[in-house]
């Protein structure tokens, strides 16, 4: 009910998920971040319209839509399925018209993850694991050169996160968790119903 809700009231179409799979095991299915979990992440999570948030592996881009529509914030979302990011576009072009505010703060890029050129305003990315934890290290140190050349404050947002990305970021980087979010109902059945928020500690 909400996918509808939430899809109409921004005049978009964000519902669906990827048919097959992608050549390289590298790259996963896309698959929409549920809108009820969404809700739960902003209750608990503050996001201001002087943020810039990534999206990697944004699809139709439901994630940079919802932030924006709700706290006018910069988003940009990165896919690498040519499909998906023609379909973010049209959204872009509709979410416009229905919503009527500007599409100068919502950007969306047709290119791997790896390949996407930091932003030195870039501070806050979000993962639904997109792909394997060996393009996540790439992003990761992608991220950090950023930070070393602009010091900024710098926050990963992880749903339903794998062990491999956890390892990595509490073993060899940075990064320290500074909140968990649990999905209520769902939590219980499945322990990777959740977000973390990891901070990175200069």
């Amino acid at each position: 009910m909400k996918e509808y809700y939430y899809d109409k009231l921004m005049g978009i179409k964000t519902g669906g998920d990827q048919k097959g799979f992608h050549k390289s095991f590298h790259y996963h299915r896309y698959e929409p971040t549920p809108y009820s979990a969404l809700e739960e992440l902003f209750k608990h999570y503050q996001v201001s319209s002087n943020d810039r948030i990534v999206d990697f592996g944004c699809g139709k881009g439901r994630l940079n839509f919802f932030i924006h529509y709700h706290f006018h914030a910069t988003v940009v979302g990165i896919e690498m399925n040519e499909e998906f990011y023609h379909e973010a576009l049209k959204n872009r072009t509709h979410f416009v018209k229905t919503t009527h505010l500007s599409n100068r703060q919502i950007y969306f890029h047709n290119c791997l993850a790896e390949e996407y050129q930091i932003n030195p305003l870039d501070n806050r990315f979000y993962f639904f694991n997109p792909f394997s934890v060996q393009i996540f290290m790439k992003i990761i140190n992608h991220i950090l050169i950023s930070v070393e050349k602009v010091k900024r404050d710098v926050e990963l947002i992880l749903y339903y996160p794998s062990e491999d990305y956890i390892y990595y970021l509490e073993n060899d980087t940075s990064f320290q968790l500074s909140k968990e979010i649990i999905l209520p109902f769902v939590h219980v059945n499945n322990p990777n119903e959740r977000f973390l928020i990891y901070q990175l500690n200069e």
